[in-house]
């Protein structure tokens, strides 16, 4: 069931405005959809709390994926599948920041690596880090990968990271582009956002987190750069992720089910979001200090997502998939 507006649309919006800024805000008045979504990722400096600034669930989110909360994804990839490969070609779809993508271009093992995203300004950024480090096997687009030819039988992986949620048709993208660029006995690589699509959760998700958010102390749960205090959580209204963001969860829900039609499952980590990602939402900022108080209070919290997660399926999953020649 939809839920077309809530009442946190209203509390995100004056949240929006004082932590971007009033032009941040003004973006989303922009008619083209593309325009708002690379409003989204334009920002030099993004300034929010989300649930990806905490040290302890980036180490949740490792022991989770690789079994040791020091060894995160990519360092596990290198580990249990490439550590003997050589001249491998990667391609990374939507790439953002290109942070992940630098880091295995450190890797001998690639010769080359190609990131392709609407941002140019990230893009830049990146382009400059990669010349910093003298990285030679990595370069960078800016194109829409469904106006762009990737290529057939081209690459050894495909990347997306935090990326092919914001796909429309993903089936479609998966089917005619994706798999046809692979290499046979190509991997595909996500770690992804694989929940409700526009972040339309269920009635005992949403009860959840709301529980969840009576576990933190009201101190803990002043909103970023507001004065407010974070006591309930209503959920997104449909109509603000499409105005916010038109890509953001467009077909989330169908990611699994097309990649386990066109590939083989190789491995697949799920490290779960559902309740953590929404109740830290704006609060995060206040969990950043890795003190025994947040720790034991974190502990709590992952393990009250790690009851949810015995009977609901994870909204976030790491996953490797092969391409059957």
């Amino acid at each position: 069931m939809k839920r077309w507006i809530t009442a946190d649309d209203f509390t995100d919006l004056f949240v929006k405005v004082r932590q971007r800024g009033a032009k941040f805000f003004l973006s989303k008045a922009n008619p083209n959809p593309l325009k708002r979504t690379q409003s989204a990722f334009n920002e030099s400096a993004i300034h929010s709390a989300n649930w990806w600034i905490v040290p302890a669930v980036r180490k949740r989110w490792n022991k989770l994926i690789s079994g040791h909360e020091d060894i995160n994804y990519k360092q596990k990839l290198m580990r249990d599948y490439l550590v003997d490969k050589e001249n491998l070609s990667l391609l990374s779809l939507g790439s953002g920041s290109c942070s992940h993508e630098l880091e295995l271009a450190a890797y001998p093992q690639f010769s080359d690596i190609l990131c392709m995203d609407i941002a140019q300004n990230r893009l830049d950024r990146a382009a400059k880090i990669a010349t910093e480090k003298n990285l030679n096997n990595i370069a960078f687009t800016c194109k829409d990968i469904h106006k762009s030819d990737l290529g057939k039988e081209k690459w050894d992986i495909v990347l997306f990271n935090a990326s092919l949620h914001h796909f429309y048709g993903v089936r479609e993208l998966l089917e005619t582009k994706i798999k046809p660029s692979l290499k046979p006995g190509g991997f595909l690589i996500i770690n992804e956002y694989v929940g409700p699509d526009r972040l339309q959760y269920p009635k005992p998700q949403i009860k959840a987190i709301n529980q969840t958010l009576q576990l933190i102390p009201t101190d803990k749960r002043i909103r970023f750069k507001t004065s407010l205090r974070k006591d309930r959580y209503y959920g997104s209204g449909w109509f603000r992720m499409i105005l916010a963001d038109p890509s953001e969860c467009v077909n989330s829900s169908d990611i699994l089910p097309s990649i386990h039609s066109l590939f083989k499952v190789i491995e697949e980590r799920p490290y779960g979001g559902n309740i953590l990602m929404p109740a830290l939402k704006d609060i995060a900022h206040h969990f950043q200090q890795e003190d025994e108080k947040s720790s034991k209070l974190l502990n709590k919290l992952f393990e009250f997502e790690d009851e949810f997660l015995k009977n609901y399926p994870s909204d976030f999953v790491f996953g490797i998939y092969r391409k059957e020649p």
